[in-house]
């Protein structure tokens, strides 16, 4: 559980991570606080539109990430 709420600058670092590794297709910024996200090239978009659901969607995709790496190793 979170101590401090979410930071714009901590959701970019995440966001720019994920897309390096491959684990998103796609993160942009937007104004006040938004972000664009594509988790595939054809999937819909998706708007964050606070940190804190920003962080939520991070958790979800490195959630989705340990259970394939979980699976690929049995």
């Amino acid at each position: 559980m979170r101590t401090n709420p979410a930071t714009s600058t901590e959701v970019e670092t995440w966001l720019t991570v994920l897309v390096r590794e491959g684990h998103l297709h796609r993160a942009e910024a937007g104004p006040d606080t938004t972000w664009v996200v594509q988790k595939r090239r054809h999937s819909r978009q998706w708007t964050l539109h606070h940190p804190v659901l920003a962080m939520d969607f991070v958790e979800d995709i490195l959630r989705e990430v340990h259970q394939q790496e979980a699976e690929s190793d049995r």
